[in-house]
C-alpha cells in the first residue's frame, strides 16, 4: 500500500457544509477510482472501516470517524452524443453538481435545470436520488460506476438496479457496499420541462408559452433564484439544506389532515399524499428558533443551521425535539434526510 496517499488525523470541519467538528483517523484523497482496490484491501487487513465523503453536504457529522474517510475527487466529463437530440453525459464521482447542471444547460440540453444549486458532487446525488421541483435524479439517470465491496469488483449498475425512490436508492440503505466512482444521465435536447411544481410554477406563470421561450439555462436561473432567497448559502450560515424529508402519507390520512387543517400544504403522490415537511415544523413554532449554537432558519423551517461551537450532538437533540412536536400535532413522523455519520457516543 503507497502510503502517501493517506493522512492521518485529518480535520473534517472544512469537510461538512454544517462545520461539525471532527476529525478522521485516515483520510484519502480520491482522484483516480484504480486506487481503491489496494487501498481497500489495506483497509480490511487493518480492519479499519470505510467511510466515502463527497462535499459533505449532506450529512451530519457527530464526532470524530474511525478508519478511513474516502474524500472523492474523481473529475471526468465526457459526451456520447446518441443522435440529433439525446446524449449520455458521464461524470466523475467528485464533480461539483450544480456546475454539472450549469455545464449541461448551457450547452442547451435538458433533463438537470430543475436540480441547479442542489450542492455537493455528482457521486453523493444517486445516493439519496437528489430532487428538486418535480424533478430527481431518476428521472435522467442511465447508470453508475461503482466498487462492489461485497463482490470485490467495479460494477455497472442500472436505474432497477440502485432502486431508487424519494431521496432514497440502495446506496443509503446499504452503505457499507458501494463506492460510487462514475455517473451517467442521459439528456435531451427537446425533453418537456416540468414547471408545474410549487413556487417554480409562479415564476413561469407570465410566459405565454413556457416551453418554448424559456431555456435550459433560464429556468437554472429561476430554480437557483428561488432556493437563494429561502435557503440559507452554507457558507455564511452552515447548514446541510433539508434536514428532514417531506413525509408521504396515504390518501385517507392526507385527507383526514386536509379536514383538521385546511391550510395544509401538501402534494399528490404516486404513495398517497405528500406532506411539507417545513409547514409541519413551522406550525408547531420551530421556525427561526435557537438553540445555544443550533437553531432553525427564520425563513425555511426545513432548514437546521449551526451557529458554530456547537456539535452534532446537540444539533440531532433538537432535530429530534421538533420530530416530537411534529408527531404529537399532527401524528406524522419526520425522517431525517442527511446520512449520519461518525461515532455516535
Amino acid at each position: 500500500m503507497n502510503q502517501g496517499v493517506l493522512e492521518q488525523g485529518v480535520d473534517l470541519q472544512p469537510c461538512n457544509t454544517l462545520r461539525l467538528p471532527g476529525h478522521a483517523q485516515w483520510f484519502a484523497h480520491i482522484v483516480d477510482p484504480e486506487v481503491l482496490p489496494e487501498l481497500l484491501e489495506w483497509a480490511d487487513a487493518q480492519r479499519l472501516p470505510v467511510q466515502v465523503l463527497g462535499g459533505g453536504s449532506n450529512v451530519v457529522l457527530r464526532s470524530d470517524i474511525n478508519g478511513v474517510v474516502l474524500g472523492m475527487a474523481i473529475h471526468e466529463r465526457q459526451w456520447q452524443v446518441l443522435d440529433d437530440d439525446q446524449a449520455i453525459l458521464s461524470l466523475g464521482a467528485g464533480e461539483n453538481w450544480d456546475s454539472v447542471v450549469r455545464y449541461a444547460a448551457a450547452i442547451g440540453y435538458r433533463g438537470l435545470e430543475n436540480l441547479a444549486l442542489i450542492p455537493g458532487t455528482v457521486g453523493a446525488a444517486p445516493i439519496q436520488n437528489i430532487g428538486a421541483y418535480g424533478r430527481e435524479l431518476s428521472d435522467v439517470f442511465e447508470s453508475l460506476d461503482a466498487w462492489d465491496r461485497r463482490e470485490g469488483r467495479f460494477r455497472t449498475l442500472g436505474p432497477e438496479a440502485c432502486e431508487f425512490g424519494y431521496r432514497d436508492s440502495l446506496f443509503k440503505r446499504d452503505p457499507e457496499r458501494f463506492i460510487i466512482v462514475r455517473v451517467r444521465v442521459r439528456l435531451s435536447r427537446s425533453a418537456a420541462f416540468r414547471l408545474d411544481y410549487g413556487e417554480l410554477a409562479r415564476e413561469v406563470a407570465d410566459y405565454d408559452d413556457p416551453q418554448q421561450e424559456l431555456t435550459p439555462e433560464a429556468i437554472a436561473d429561476l430554480v437557483s433564484r428561488i432556493r437563494l432567497a429561502k435557503l440559507p448559502d452554507p457558507a455564511v450560515l452552515p447548514n446541510a439544506g433539508s434536514f428532514f424529508k417531506n413525509p408521504v402519507v396515504d390518501q385517507a390520512t392526507g385527507d383526514a389532515l386536509k379536514q383538521r387543517f385546511p391550510e395544509l400544504v401538501a402534494h399528490p403522490d404516486p404513495a398517497g399524499v405528500k406532506l411539507a415537511a417545513g409547514w409541519l415544523i413551522e406550525q408547531c413554532g420551530w421556525k427561526g428558533h435557537r438553540e445555544a449554537h443550533v437553531g432553525v432558519h427564520s425563513k425555511q423551517a426545513l432548514v437546521l443551521i449551526h451557529h458554530g461551537n456547537g456539535s452534532g450532538a446537540e444539533l440531532l437533540a433538537l432535530a429530534e425535539r421538533i420530530r416530537e412536536d411534529v408527531r404529537a400535532r399532527f401524528g406524522v413522523a419526520l425522517e431525517i434526510e442527511p446520512r449520519l455519520i461518525g461515532n455516535a457516543g
